[in-house]
């Protein structure tokens, strides 16, 4: 069954190809490991030492993530295959080290998801409304948060990094196009070869 889940997921990297209109933003950002790099697909591993290359690793992550102008990064897209992300959902950066949600409620699909790995491409997810997840921050304290609407949404997307799922392998088919800028649509997945 894992490796069905592992062929699929890789013939879906496979048939996802940016238009050429897109091509230029991939390269944008070069420190974001873009889809195709198998670290994207790979389970990451628990971190059990907050060592220097912990906080040299999340202060590096901060700038990258801000360049990029995205609300969420994991340690896979920038290729270190670790259990830890950093958010900012408009009230500074937040720093989970190995989450886990303990529980999910209700449900949302708006707004569409993109992804840093994915540049240009948008679908639309279905995730939990509100969910409790609890974590380690920077310092390695225990930290549990209730969240909701937006923050919900970046964490379990971040978090779904971290097992190697992309936003891809959640999203409605038919809901995933290409996106020249914030208003103008390449069309339905353009590109995708089946």
């Amino acid at each position: 069954m894992e490796e069905e889940r592992i062929e699929r997921k890789t013939h879906l990297d496979d048939a996802i190809v940016p238009p050429i209109e897109i091509e230029p933003i991939w390269r944008d950002n070069p420190e974001i490991v873009k889809l195709g790099d198998p670290v994207l697909r790979q389970p990451t591993r628990p971190i059990s030492r907050f060592s220097q290359d912990i906080h040299n690793l999340l202060k590096r992550m901060v700038p990258i993530m801000k360049a990029a102008e995205g609300l969420g990064l994991a340690a896979p897209q920038v290729g270190r295959s670790l259990r830890l992300f950093i958010y900012d959902v408009g009230d500074g950066v937040n720093v989970m080290i190995n989450p886990k949600i303990l529980s999910r409620r209700g449900e949302q699909t708006d707004p569409p998801e993109g992804c840093l790995s994915i540049p240009g491409l948008q679908g639309t997810v279905n995730r939990a409304q509100e969910i409790k997840v609890k974590a380690f921050d920077e310092r390695g304290r225990p930290v549990t948060y209730r969240v909701s609407d937006l923050e919900a949404r970046v964490i379990q997307h971040e978090l779904d990094h971290l097992d190697g799922i992309l936003f891809i392998d959640r999203a409605d088919p038919e809901s995933l196009v290409w996106l020249l800028n914030d208003e103008e649509e390449t069309g339905n997945l353009v590109g995708m070869k089946e």
